[in-house]
């Protein structure tokens, strides 16, 4: 009897805290087909939608942060697996401080990070005669994300069989084919966390953006922000609901590969 009431206990519990995460994201969705400018309902209709593929400059910023997110998701990806890879080599102490120095990144709030790198790029600027935007932004964006991919790819490594690529040597395969036919293979899951961490903490980063994105240069985060400074228009709530119906989709595909493969890992077991 118990056990059924601890149950059912649970499941409120659980179903408040879903409650409490997804009800804004719903009433945000709901209201993106509202009529009206305002939270009175006056009916439905799909104009905001078509207002925000109207807008030049939210689109505009849209293309911009997506396209850096995944210019940056891919560098770090490639830097994050190439340092991971680096750092298991080193043993010790070595290679506990090298790994610590690397996390500090992640537990560095955002504004010094935001800060510390304005201050670099205006000192180089001054320099080599640049000013900040797009490039800047990459730059910073691929900084922040580089701890991540390490964070993903170091535990596939640690759990990694370390003599397998001596074996791939040994059955036939050269340098480049032991190392990304079986190292790299065997490291996929936790590199391709390591992107979509990279590729989620990027799209959403404000932050570090608004310090290093100069005069020219604007993602969806400062352009919203911009917004707020006026009035956020409803076809902001256009653009949040389809935002968030692209990382559903996403992760349902994601979910769905996982499990493919670990029905795959099941019947070669």
């Amino acid at each position: 009897m118990n056990g059924r009431k601890n149950g059912f206990l649970s499941k409120i519990y659980l179903a408040l805290i879903m409650f409490f995460l997804y009800a804004p994201i719903g009433v945000m969705i709901f209201f993106s087909f509202n009529n009206g400018r305002t939270i009175v309902w006056k009916g439905f209709s799909l104009k905001w939608y078509e207002a925000l593929f109207n807008d030049n400059r939210l689109m505009g910023a849209l293309v911009n942060t997506l396209l850096i997110a995944v210019l940056a998701s891919l560098f770090a990806t490639i830097l994050g697996t190439a340092a991971a890879i680096g750092i298991s080599n080193f043993k010790g102490k070595k290679r506990a401080i090298i790994q610590n120095i690397s996390n500090i990144s992640i537990i560095s709030p955002d504004i010094v990070m935001g800060m510390s790198l304005m201050l670099l790029f205006t000192f180089l600027g001054v320099i080599f005669n640049f000013q900040m935007g797009f490039v800047t932004v990459l730059l910073s964006h691929i900084s922040f994300c580089v701890p991540f991919v390490v964070l993903n790819v170091m535990p596939r490594i640690k759990r990694m069989d370390p003599n397998i690529y001596d074996a791939a040597l040994d059955l036939g395969c050269n340098q480049r084919q032991a190392f990304f036919k079986v190292v790299i293979h065997e490291l996929m899951p936790g590199i391709a966390s390591g992107f979509l961490i990279s590729f989620t903490y990027s799209l959403d980063d404000f932050i570090i953006t608004h310090f290093t994105q100069g005069t020219k240069f604007q993602n969806l985060s400062t352009e919203i922000y911009a917004m707020l400074k006026r009035e956020i228009p409803p076809k902001v709530n256009a653009l949040s609901a389809l935002l968030f119906l692209a990382i559903i989709i996403i992760m349902v595909i994601i979910n769905l590969r996982d499990r493919r493969e670990e029905k795959v890992k099941g019947k070669m077991k």
